[in-house]
């Protein structure tokens, strides 16, 4: 997969902060050096910086440092306008955005550690990829 554009669950995101130099962080340093670039939208955005605020995830970032990562990322992001209404297609309706937001922005995949999403109960419109498959693409 040559510089695939693809949408980052925000777990993949989340899992970056946690550790650095496991699989998610190493996919995030690969998309910083410009090997695939991350589509995201506004909703996609908030979830991540609510979710880095959660208490939680203070053994592991600060809250001030948390609101830097989230500004870092809305940097380095392809930002692409959310979708109104997206239509169920997930056993978890709270990544229907995702799917909707992957289909609008016309992506190679999205990339997430969510089993709702990597072994979905039906066909999805969109390549869905576990964070491993798609470090091991960019390898190829």
């Amino acid at each position: 997969m040559a510089n695939p554009r693809v949408v980052a669950d925000t777990n993949v995101l989340v899992a970056a902060v946690i550790a650095p130099a496991g699989v998610c962080g190493r996919l995030l340093t690969a998309a910083l050096d410009g090997r695939w670039t991350i589509v995201a939208s506004p909703v996609l955005l908030a979830e991540l910086s609510e979710v880095l605020q959660r208490r939680k995830f203070r053994r592991w970032i600060s809250a001030d440092e948390a609101a830097e990562f989230t500004a870092a990322i809305r940097q380095v992001v392809e930002l692409y306008a959310d979708p109104p209404n997206p239509p169920a297609v997930t056993a978890d309706p709270d990544d229907d955005y995702l799917v909707a937001l992957a289909v609008a922005a016309e992506v190679s995949a999205i990339v997430s550690g969510d089993p709702h999403l990597t072994a979905p109960a039906r066909e999805l419109p969109v390549t869905v990829l576990t964070p491993a498959e798609l470090l091991a693409s960019l390898d190829d």
